[in-house]
C-alpha cells in the first residue's frame, strides 16, 4: 500500500481499537459513536467515514469473516472435499487455541456483548447469511465432484450444501460459546466441540463421496 492508504488503515485500526474496550466494558447499546470518537481522538464524522454504522465498529473484521469459508474452498486442492477443507480449518483453530475461539481472555465478554444486543445479533445473522452466499458462489466456481452437468454453476445442490456447511460451522461455534459462557474451562469446551464438529463434518463429506461414487457407478458402461 502507498503512504496514504497506510495512514488510512492505521486510522481505521486506531478507531476500532478505541471502540472495542468501551463496548466490552459498558455494552454495545450503552456506548455512543461520539464517545468512541473522543476515545480515539478524532471527530464523529471521521468515525462514520470509516465505519458507516456503529455495528461496523464492533464487527470491524466483518468482511474477512464473511469471506473466510469461501476462500478456503477456492484455495483447496482440486481433488479435496470442500467439507473436509472447512472441517480441518475449524479443527486446527480449535486445537491450536485461536484467540477468537475462546483462548483470548476477552472472548467470553465479546460474545456476551453480542448476546445482550439485538442490533448485534441481527448483524451477526447478516454476516452468516453473506458467508453462506459467498460459499455457495465459491462452490459453484470450484464444485465438488457431486455437482455434474453443464449447468452445475446453478445447481441447487450447491446452495443447499453451502447452507449445510455454514450451518454446521456456525452451530459448532455457537456450542463453543455456550459451553464457555456457562463456565466450562475453555480447553475442555474446545475439545468437546472439536470432537463433535469432526463427526458432523465427516458425515457431510461422506454423503458427497457416496453421491459421487453412485454417479460414477451409474455412468459405467454395461458389460
Amino acid at each position: 500500500m502507498g503512504l496514504r492508504e497506510t495512514k488510512k488503515q492505521q486510522t481505521r485500526t486506531a478507531i476500532a481499537d478505541a471502540a472495542l474496550p468501551l463496548f466490552l466494558e459498558h455494552g454495545f447499546d450503552q456506548v455512543t459513536v461520539a464517545e468512541v470518537a473522543r476515545q480515539a481522538g478524532v471527530s464523529t464524522n471521521t468515525v462514520f467515514n470509516y465505519f458507516p454504522t456503529k455495528e461496523d465498529l464492533f464487527f470491524d473484521r466483518q468482511a474477512e469473516v464473511e469471506g473466510h469459508l469461501a476462500a478456503l474452498v477456492r484455495d483447496r486442492a482440486s481433488d479435496a472435499c470442500p467439507v473436509e477443507t472447512i472441517r480441518d480449518d475449524l479443527l486446527t483453530a480449535l486445537r491450536h487455541d485461536a484467540p477468537a475461539l475462546g483462548h483470548h481472555p476477552d472472548a467470553p465478554r465479546f460474545w456476551q456483548v453480542i448476546h445482550d444486543s439485538a442490533a448485534l445479533r441481527a448483524r451477526e445473522r447478516e454476516i452468516g447469511e453473506r458467508a453462506e452466499a459467498m460459499l455457495a458462489t465459491a462452490l459453484a466456481a470450484h464444485p465438488p465432484i457431486v455437482s455434474t452437468g453443464p449447468d452445475q454453476g446453478d445447481h441447487p445442490t450447491l446452495t443447499l450444501l453451502a447452507g449445510a456447511i455454514t450451518g454446521t460451522h456456525r452451530a459448532a461455534l455457537r456450542e463453543l460459546q455456550r459451553r464457555i459462557l456457562s463456565g466450562e474451562p475453555p480447553t475442555k469446551a474446545r475439545d468437546h466441540v472439536a470432537t463433535a464438529a469432526a463427526q458432523a463434518f465427516t458425515v457431510l463429506c461422506s454423503g458427497l463421496h457416496t453421491d459421487a461414487d453412485r454417479t460414477s457407478r451409474e455412468r459405467r458402461p454395461p458389460r
